[in-house]
């Protein structure tokens, strides 16, 4: 049946009407283009359901950000009541006396929507949109592998940029000396204390890089590479690099960046470089379905196993860990013993 307005409408009511939670007035405002949003919702950046003539309802969170797309009435009503229940979830959880803003926001969420429809529950519990079964506990240390760096790493302490490569036989020497390490040092087995230790060296981590491996990526760690330096794609897949993420960190605009790619190409569902400020807990950060909906499973598993986590940084670096497998070796780089180089501009 081609979903329709008064379909949709009508649909909804039948869900409110059967809920304790859910009201006719928590169906956000309906349209037939993106460009009505500020028309409809004006500033608020609540959700906007455009109707397409096929019957493709698309739900926008702001004129330029679509976050879902379906043609399934059930769908499109469980989208609509998720958005409901983290108001209401809001809203309750910062009046509790004795808690924290965030501390049960999302186990809120996923008890609400059992109580509309116990498989909502269930499909927001495992953040996806396919019925996939929820991701067991990691039953560790949230911050022990990857996440511990997400708290300095926003004040671009120790570097601005985080970058991983995997890929069979891709060594991390290979990397840096493709970024522009200097041959000498990274031969000689240099460290960052090393360097530190440089008569002159001032801030020395502005001309170098430091470097190794974690679990099946190489990663680096810089602020900016020399001028004219190639470090395209073409260049890291003569090296045999499939994947790539880069984070990136800007300070003083408050603009931290993640971007992926995967075997030449960005897995980004055409939103370009993702903007890590989009995140807001309990709300899947990635087009429903779309295909880092990977990641939107694995945030939801870390908000559910850590309440406790309340910098939304720190829950997104977790996840990224869980989903991807990415890794930082804490004691080398807060003692200064993980390989480094300086920039072959920079001289010795």
């Amino acid at each position: 049946m081609k979903m329709t307005e008064h379909l949709l409408r009508q649909a909804w009511r039948r869900t409110a009407a059967g809920s304790d939670l859910l009201d006719d007035a928590m169906l956000p405002p309906i349209g037939t283009s993106r460009h009505q949003y500020a028309q409809h919702v004006g500033d608020t950046g609540g959700l906007f359901l455009v109707l397409d003539e096929d019957g493709t309802v698309r739900g926008h969170h702001g004129p330029h950000l679509e976050i879902f797309a379906t043609r399934d009435l059930d769908q499109a009503l469980y989208f609509v009541a998720e958005e409901a229940v983290r108001g209401l979830a809001e809203h309750i959880v910062a009046r509790t006396p004795g808690q924290g803003p965030v501390a049960d926001l999302v186990a809120g969420q996923a008890g609400m929507l059992d109580r509309i429809d116990p498989a909502w529950g269930s499909r927001f519990r495992g953040g996806g949109t396919d019925g996939a079964p929820t991701a067991r506990p990691c039953g560790r240390d949230p911050l022990e592998r990857f996440a511990w760096i997400s708290g300095t790493w926003r004040e671009q302490d120790p570097y601005t940029n985080l970058a991983f490569f995997r890929g069979e036989g891709v060594g991390a020497e290979q990397i840096a000396l493709l970024h522009g390490a200097d041959p000498g040092q990274v031969a000689a087995g240099t460290r960052l204390s090393d360097l530190r230790a440089m008569e002159g060296s001032g801030d020395i981590e502005w001309e170098s890089c430091c470097f190794g491996q974690a679990g099946d990526w190489a990663f680096m760690m810089y602020h900016e590479t020399p001028p004219g330096v190639r470090t395209d794609g073409t260049a890291l897949s003569r090296l045999g690099v499939t994947e790539t993420v880069r984070l990136s960190a800007t300070a003083a605009k408050a603009i931290y960046t993640f971007d992926y790619t995967r075997d030449g190409r960005r897995v980004d569902d055409d939103w370009g470089v993702l903007e890590l400020i989009w995140y807001k807990r309990g709300r899947a950060p990635y087009h429903r379905g779309g295909q880092l909906d990977f990641l939107n499973r694995a945030v939801r598993r870390a908000e559910l196993d850590h309440p406790e986590l309340t910098d939304e940084f720190a829950l997104y670096f977790h996840a990224l860990e869980t989903a991807l497998g990415l890794q930082l070796p804490r004691r080398d780089i807060e003692e200064g013993t993980v390989a480094a180089a300086q920039w072959v501009r920079g001289g010795v």
